[in-house]
């Protein structure tokens, strides 16, 4: 095996590929077995396609349309604006060329402006181009071609680039664009790696428990070659100057340089959008992603365990995609960048949903899939922050997002309508089945994959908060579906209860059948995001902490799984009731409740909560086998501490007190 620990080349002499090349060897790439009854999140099952053809049958419910587009005049694609002003023109154009300049050439690409399609339109060359201190090579044919930037397109023109190119788009009956994400319809977090260099190796979370795999500053400018040149090569590539963080004075500037339209509109969608006047003046960009996703990596070059690799430079501040079409990629990606440079400036990351409420009470909502976060959070009589990703300064919170990137999977218009009615002209729509004819979108169908989801600009819920800012918040709410049953449907936490369970980030999973698991498994990703936290979970959880103290906020625990049994014995908790719960929360009424405290967790739990049966708020009440909760209990509590012996051994505050405490607060028996 080699040092990575991740793929091995065969040296039995006898196993060989063609032109005499060892075979590459592959161990651990699909999701193993729980242990210990703990699973750690992530990676999506594989497409049920063996070819482009077969995934592009799956979207549709019948044959393919018999009515294809066609292009008669040849020319096809939207008029592409002409900028009135000479100079601004010629310095976006030096900037995108020096995006994508080849490390092993002198200058940047030729680029110019427009559809290559527009075969009328005359090529203007970005004047000035930008050198680099790195090898020089002879010209080849990729040096005499333009390479056509599609810049800022608005989603009408989007639209058109991608009916017309990309095999898999249609409109659907709301109007959405549908497409098709190709063989990957989910992250691959075990193909993602993070530069270890001088500063990273001291500030990063490296190790066990860690999402961060390393590679070296080489070999991602291997990929970043691979990737480049594979965009160079294209007649056309869209590029994106957009931000992250609605927080004016701590915005990061992004470029996202694509080969699908697809792609493009999704980042419109997810960041920023800049008005006319910030387009002008956003020069350089402070991070920039070169999103090569159609073309595979080298499996021969080090660090790779798979044709997909997503590549972090924090040095560089770059990031490269290769072989994966997911566009949740992007996405996921910027927000691991987020989780490292925010707090650099003292501004904690979060993976939380926000809203805000009409006395200008913020809560913050953490949890994992399947906990209620995006429902809870979406709350008709608040105003909506965001839903997925924040940040939280001396100033208040801010949304560092653009838009919402919402699940589709048994989408109805009851359960969910602002999520249903936000999607329409504009909305991208991935991987889901629709009728051939009508083009209404089977949200039930998993043909294609479950984790069907929703692209959308935030202000498309109309509740939204615009801008995406809001004061301190008042209460932290972490949302857990407690499978096992024996967690209280709501707890108020003390400050280190609060960072036990947010670095545990717990959650359960109902029983599968695939493996003839019957138990629920109880499921940690630390800090409710750990695929994409850079830096030690305490750190996060010290910062949340420190915050807490100073702005006077609250923790909760919020049970929204089974009660009287576990899945499968018990029933699940009423949504009316978690409401119910949520409400006496925002209210403050939580606040003068009478608490008694719990065994083996020492959760605090009210004595009543209007609207809510009092008897369920103990979970003990509920059980009529009394032995079997307690067995039950204990088993999730051994969980919770197995999960955490990976984090106590990091020493938070003078002496190491503060991982007391933490320790301390976790369930004792």
């Amino acid at each position: 095996m080699a040092e990575n620990g991740d793929f091995s080349f065969a040296k039995d002499g006898n196993v060989v590929a063609r032109n005499g090349l060892p075979r590459i060897q592959t161990h651990g790439s699909r999701k193993t077995k729980p242990e210990n009854g703990i699973c750690y999140d992530d990676s999506a099952p594989p497409v049920k396609a063996q070819t482009i053809d077969e995934l592009h049958s799956l979207q549709k419910k019948r044959s393919t349309p018999t009515t294809p587009i066609k292009d008669k005049d040849g020319q096809g694609g939207a008029a592409f604006a002409a900028l009135s002003e000479e100079e601004r023109h010629k310095l976006q154009l030096q900037s995108i060329s020096a995006s994508l300049a080849s490390l092993t050439r002198e200058t940047g690409p030729k680029v110019v402006k427009g559809d290559p399609a527009r075969k009328s339109e005359t090529p203007r060359v970005g004047a000035e181009h930008h050198h680099y201190f790195t090898p020089a090579i002879s010209v080849s044919d990729s040096a005499l071609k333009f390479t056509h930037v599609l810049y800022n397109l608005s989603p009408a023109e989007l639209y058109e680039q991608a009916i017309k190119y990309e095999k898999g788009s249609f409109i659907t009956s709301t109007g959405a664009l549908a497409t098709l994400s190709g063989a990957k319809t989910g992250r691959s977090p075990r193909d993602k790696r993070v530069v270890k260099d001088e500063t990273t190796t001291e500030e990063l979370w490296w190790g066990k428990g860690s999402p961060n795999i390393e590679m070296d500053e080489h070999t991602f400018l291997v990929n970043r070659e691979r990737a480049v040149d594979y965009l160079n090569s294209l007649d056309k590539v869209f590029v994106n100057d957009q931000f992250l963080n609605w927080d004016p004075e701590n915005r990061i500037k992004v470029r996202i340089v694509s080969a699908r339209a697809y792609h493009s509109l999704f980042m419109h969608n997810m960041c920023i959008r800049p008005t006319p006047e910030e387009l002008e003046n956003f020069g350089t960009p402070d991070f920039t992603i070169y999103n090569a996703g159609q073309f595979p990596c080298n499996r021969y070059t080090h660090y790779m365990t798979s044709s997909t690799s997503i590549d972090l430079n924090l040095a560089r501040r770059e990031m490269v995609i290769l072989g994966t079409q997911y566009a949740g990629e992007m996405k996921k990606g910027l927000f691991s960048v987020m989780h490292y440079l925010m707090p650099k400036r003292r501004i904690l990351s979060l993976h939380s949903g926000c809203n805000v409420g009409k006395d200008g009470d913020v809560a913050l909502f953490f949890g994992l899939s399947g906990t209620g976060k995006t429902t809870l959070s979406t709350d008709h009589n608040r105003l909506l922050i965001g839903d997925d990703e924040h940040c939280w300064s001396d100033d208040g919170v801010s949304n560092i997002e653009g838009g919402c990137y919402a699940k589709c999977i048994d989408l109805s218009k009851d359960k969910e309508p602002d999520i249903w009615n936000a999607i329409k002209f504009g909305t991208v729509l991935e991987n889901v089945v629709f009728d051939e004819h009508t083009r209404e979108v089977d949200y039930s169908d998993k043909s294609v994959t479950e984790n069907t989801r929703a692209s959308y600009p935030i202000e498309y819920i109309p509740n939204a908060k615009i801008p995406c800012v809001g004061p301190h918040p008042k209460n932290v709410i972490l949302l857990a579906c407690d499978a096992f049953g024996v967690l209280p449907p709501v707890s108020k936490l003390s400050l280190a209860q609060t960072m036990y369970h947010f670095i545990s980030g717990y959650t359960a999973l109902v029983a599968g059948t695939e493996d003839g698991i019957k138990e629920p498994q109880a499921t940690f990703s630390a800090c409710f995001g750990a695929a994409f936290i850079m830096l030690h979970p305490t750190r996060y959880a010290a910062m949340l902490a420190e915050k807490m103290h100073t702005y006077g906020a609250t923790g909760w625990l919020v049970n929204t799984g089974w009660s009287g049994g576990r899945y499968g014995v018990g029933n699940r908790i009423k949504l009316g009731y978690t409401r119910k719960i949520i409400d006496a929360i925002h209210s403050g009424s939580l606040l003068t409740a009478g608490y008694k405290k719990s065994e083996v967790f020492g959760l605090e739990i009210p004595a009543e909560v209007e609207g809510v049966p009092s008897e369920i708020l103990d979970p003990v009440n509920t059980w009529e086998d009394k032995a079997a909760y307690k067995e039950t209990l204990l088993k999730l509590a051994g969980l919770f501490k197995k999960n955490f012996e990976v984090f106590a051994n990091n020493k938070i505050g003078k002496d190491g007190k503060l991982t007391e405490e933490i320790l301390a607060a976790g369930p004792n028996f």
